[in-house]
């Protein structure tokens, strides 16, 4: 790194890593490619302060780095070659800009005198990511290295955080050029209005039965968070969380009412179509918050309270009868040195969702050996205040989400666009960061064979995740959607899965396969015993296609429907 005194000329992949280390960078995920051993090289002479983690696929390295951007509030770093490398990172950049997770994406690029003549791996970057990103750059001056990236970090973490795209070609990480390095700028966050919070009390104070709706993910800071939670719970407020967020507040506390969005408990869908102001904080209230924007109209027939950080998300959709453009952490600050409302109107309210929340969280009688509902509960018992969890896309995700508790000191770490392959790298993008902390992946048997060959990962750098593999040899979600519109019509959601603990036992990892309710605990604690990688196989029964209903139930629902 250089100061301000006097600057010796450096390569642009050093500067490049430089500027990294200016940015308080301290884990980078990556695949190598040629179009980048210029950074490489510079970063090799930082090893000793940025962890870089050498990946197995493109989208697995993303992952890692956006489940460390939504961990840390920082933005996660990832490297990746051109062409393939980043049409195969992609998907990790949309999960970050949908999860509004800070995410800074390098990609080679090819020598510039060579545009346009699609030369070998040859992609438009700017037009390639121009709808998945917040902002697309490419670095062709080696100069300017310090000022664009600085910026590149500036964009992922202002407003609404989220990924940018920085492309950085061959030859400009050869050339020589004499610049000092940039820090990051000391900015203070965007406080609420002051009028703003006085007219909130006062909706507040004026509802019979609000209902609060915490959103949002690396914008949260741990003082933030115990702030809101302090400020809700002083107004004895009802409070559900948006689509795989579990983590903002105490699953176990007589005000958490549950989550909206996939797989939510019909009761609670009904009670926030019931309710007489929508106090939204941190979420967008989208399309799966919102039930497919089925819970309130958008012209604003039920007051909203719509708190974010970009003005540009409020009224996108729904028209609030009240905006708070602020920085989470700021309003959650100024919300709990408020007076609470005394005597709230809607205590009888708030208990009448918390039963509810209590009364589907009971575990079912379900047909088989394996009740999976009552070996989650049992699993929950045992695990560690601070466990981090990750979750994949798929049915299977829907019954953690609603017959577990996420305490207050726990982590949740889900893609909110659905993205399959997401669980196990983030996992162990969790456990690079916190190798301290126990950290547990749910994935199906789709998933895991999406990214699960990230697992060479996690022994490359001795990290120890737990994956619980839910296999019932099928695309679980596809397959009720299949039935409900084509029931008894199977088209391509079958699968054939390998033995999963065979497969992690090859890489000399500890496995478990798990038939019955009783057999999940001992598993997980012999998995957490041998200090290993683990796998545990949980072979669910298919016809249980749902937590709700069986493939039998939905064929007989289709042919009356």
């Amino acid at each position: 790194m250089t100061g301000p005194g006097k600057q010796e000329p450096r390569l642009g992949g050093h500067i490049l890593a430089d500027a990294l280390v200016a940015q308080g960078v301290t884990h980078a995920f990556c695949v190598p490619g040629e179009s980048y051993l210029d950074l490489l090289d510079g970063l090799y002479a930082q090893r000793n302060r940025i962890q870089l983690v050498t990946c197995r696929f493109e989208a697995g390295a993303v992952h890692m780095a956006e489940a460390y951007g939504k961990l840390t509030g920082k933005p996660g770093v990832a490297l990746v070659t051109r062409g393939p490398g980043a049409c195969h990172a992609a998907i990790g950049v949309h999960v970050a800009f949908q999860d509004s997770t800070p995410l800074v994406l390098l990609v080679g690029q090819i020598p510039f005198e060579e545009t346009d003549r699609e030369s070998f791996q040859e992609v438009d970057y700017r037009k390639m990511f121009a709808p998945l990103a917040k902002w697309v750059t490419q670095i062709d001056d080696a100069a300017r290295i310090p000022e664009l990236m600085a910026h590149a970090f500036d964009v992922a973490t202002s407003g609404r955080p989220g990924p940018v795209v920085v492309a950085i070609s061959e030859e400009m990480q050869k050339e020589l050029a004499v610049v000092p390095d940039l820090p990051p700028a000391p900015v203070f966050p965007a406080h609420p209005a002051p009028q703003a919070l006085p007219r909130m009390m006062e909706m507040l104070r004026a509802a019979q039965r609000p209902l609060v709706v915490l959103g949002g993910g690396a914008g949260w800071s741990a003082q933030g968070r115990a702030d809101i939670r302090d400020f809700l719970l002083a107004n004895d407020l009802p409070v559900a969380v948006s689509f795989r967020r579990m983590g903002l507040f105490d699953g176990a506390s007589p005000n958490y009412v549950g989550d909206l969005g996939v797989g939510a408990d019909p009761a609670l869908v009904k009670a926030a179509k019931a309710s007489d102001l929508f106090i939204a904080i941190g979420t967008r209230i989208g399309e799966t918050v919102s039930q497919g924007y089925t819970l309130m109209d958008m012209a604003g027939s039920k007051p909203v309270i719509h708190v974010y950080p970009d003005q540009a998300e409020i009224g996108r959709v729904y028209r609030p009868a009240l905006g708070i453009t602020a920085d989470l952490n700021a309003f959650a600050a100024a919300a709990k040195a408020l007076p609470p409302v005394a005597r709230p109107a809607w205590s009888g309210w708030r208990a009448e969702l918390r039963a509810a929340r209590e009364a589907q969280a009971k575990a079912p009688s379900y047909e088989g050996p394996l009740n999976l509902a009552v070996a989650l509960q049992a699993l929950e018992k045992v695990l560690p205040p601070d466990t981090i969890f990750t979750t994949d896309a798929g049915n299977f995700a829907t019954w953690p989400q609603r017959f577990m508790q996420v305490g207050a000191a726990q982590d949740f770490l889900g893609p909110t666009n659905g993205a399959m392959g997401y669980s196990v790298p983030a996992a162990i993008g969790a456990k690079v960061v916190y190798p301290e902390r126990t950290v547990v992946s749910f994935v199906g048997d789709g998933g895991m064979l999406m990214t699960g060959q990230e697992i060479a990962t996690a022994f490359h750098h001795k990290v120890n995740p737990i994956i619980l593999v839910f296999n019932n040899g099928m695309y679980g979600t596809i397959r009720m959607h299949q039935e409900k519109t084509y029931p008894g019509r199977v088209s391509a959601t079958q699968l054939t899965n390998p033995d999963f603990a065979r497969f992690i036992e090859s890489f000399g990892g500890h496995g478990e396969i798990v038939e019955a309710t009783d057999q999940l605990v001992p598993a997980f604690q012999r998995a957490v015993a041998s200090g290993r990688p683990a796998v545990i196989e949980v072979r669910t029964n298919p016809e249980q296609v749902t937590n709700r209903a069986t493939i039998a139930q939905l064929r007989e629902q289709a042919a009356k429907a």
